[in-house]
């Protein structure tokens, strides 16, 4: 994307240390328009995302915090493999997805051929299979038992998300038992943020696929960056695992730059970037994205659900560009999906 390395390069190439809480490095972002209200105290926004980090690092907000400096060695490190594009963890291009995007974009390819793309894949073609079937996707009881039953039964917008979702599924699946929780609940909370931003995008008439893929890049990106620090600490004496003041702040720092550049080397269309830049720096009086509303609604609601401290409905309400009513409709849905998610794992 012409003018993305530079973009990133200042970015990140800056001599002083990064702030969490600066608009740049934040993960919730509501719009500039939203947090004008008065009644809106800034703060609980930053609560918000310090609960979710508690519960995805499985850590009191005392273990978050690390001295003034403290990680500053390894974390100009890991913003020098960001900035030259060398993060030996960051997942490359699934060879299907070009023709697949090709497909999917192509007005004239019927199910069928899509099918074959998906068949051609058998790796993908299994983990399409369980996304579908997963309370996340399915709808009703009905179960899904091939490819094309998939691609009839949900669509061609269904099957899109379906399609991203189990591109990414075996990149988040954890690959030793000392991220297994980590990577379990960042897929998790990906998923709940990407539906939810999904759900938003058909309300509002927009293009729901763009939102899902854009909704769960933040995900990928945290375990990306997770596994990055493996590997640096491991060359520094006496350290075998990122402590979660480390992972708090390399996530907090480089959640999106790192999402930038795994749509770089996916070679996904400009949209994408031009979404993750809009969520990640809301301009005023920005128009709505639903990518900002989803990353609030979903990380609230998968930490309600996991009787983790979260925001009370009336403070979401002040910070979102939804209706009562709309916020009502997603929420349902993203609680159906959490309960039948819970059911299946217990």
């Amino acid at each position: 994307m012409p003018g993305f390395l530079s973009w990133i390069s200042r970015l990140l190439s800056s001599d002083e240390p990064a702030i969490v809480s600066a608009p740049e490095s934040r993960l919730l972002n509501p719009v500039a328009s939203a947090m004008d209200n008065p009644d809106t105290d800034p703060a609980l926004v930053d609560q918000l995302e310090e609960h979710l980090f508690c519960w995805l690092l499985d850590s009191p907000p005392a273990a978050l915090r690390s001295e003034t400096g403290q990680w500053e060695s390894i974390l100009g490190k890991l913003r020098w493999r960001i900035v030259n594009q060398e993060l030996d963890e960051l997942p490359r291009q699934p060879m299907t997805l070009p023709m697949l995007m090709r497909a999917l974009s192509d007005d004239k390819s019927d199910r069928h051929h899509l099918t074959e793309i998906i068949l051609n894949d058998p790796a993908l073609t299994d983990q399409l299979l369980q996304i579908a079937n997963s309370p996340y996707f399915r709808p009703g009881d009905q179960s899904i038992d091939s490819v094309d039953q998939a691609v009839f039964i949900l669509g061609l917008d269904g099957i899109r998300n379906v399609i991203s979702a189990a591109i990414m599924r075996p990149m988040m699946a954890a690959r030793n038992s000392r991220e297994a929780l980590f990577a379990q609940r960042v897929w998790r909370w990906g998923l709940t943020c990407a539906r939810s931003a999904e759900l938003i995008a058909k309300i509002q008439g927009q293009d729901t696929s763009v939102y899902f893929m854009a909704g769960l890049l933040p995900a990928l990106s945290y375990i990306t960056l997770r596994r990055e620090l493996q590997r640096l600490c491991r060359a520094v004496p006496g350290m075998t695992e990122p402590p979660p003041s480390l992972i708090h702040d390399a996530l907090s720092r480089y959640q999106w730059a790192t999402s930038q550049l795994l749509a770089t080397e996916w070679n996904l269309p400009p949209k994408y970037h031009a979404q993750l830049l809009a969520a990640e720096r809301p301009a005023p009086k920005q128009k709505h994205t639903p990518l900002n509303d989803g990353i609030i609604i979903g990380t609230r609601e998968v930490l309600r659900h996991a009787h983790q401290r979260n925001m009370p409905e009336e403070d979401v309400l002040r910070i979102i560009h939804l209706s009562g009513e709309q916020f009502t409709r997603v929420r349902r849905v993203i609680l159906d999906i959490l309960e039948a998610g819970a059911k299946t794992r217990a």
